[in-house]
């Protein structure tokens, strides 16, 4: 896969998410930090600001991908923030569901690896 296409991918992978959070932060987090931690208000909350994060990641990413300097520059920064969510993730796996830790480390981890090679094949081309 050509690291364009990748990125896009990754990138509009990230928008959708996004507003998918925002539209039902409850039922997609629940999945990720089970339906008792979801239903907190402060964690809806939380993940609004989540939602809105990966949105606009995705749309900066989107908008970027063709400039030789920024594109890259704006993936390794998702990636970064992917990383971030797998140490967040792990941190606090005691109080998570052991399906929604693994996933979320799995898809998380692979998003920043992704990324980051992307940005690095981007930057060479």
């Amino acid at each position: 896969m050509s690291p364009r296409r990748g990125a896009w991918l990754l990138a509009a992978g990230r928008a959708v998410l996004g507003v998918a959070v925002l539209a039902a932060p409850e039922q997609v987090t629940s999945r990720w930090l089970g339906e008792d931690n979801a239903a907190l208000p402060i964690v809806t909350d939380l993940a609004r600001s989540l939602g809105a994060r990966d949105l606009a990641l995705g749309i900066a990413t989107l908008q970027t991908l063709d400039d030789p300097v920024l594109g890259p520059r704006v993936q390794a920064a998702c990636a970064l923030v992917d990383g971030v969510d797998v140490l967040a993730t792990i941190l606090a796996a005691p109080v998570l569901p052991r399906k929604g830790l693994i996933g979320t480390v799995l898809v998380a981890g692979a998003a920043a690896a992704a990324g980051l090679s992307f940005s690095r094949r981007l930057a060479a081309s």
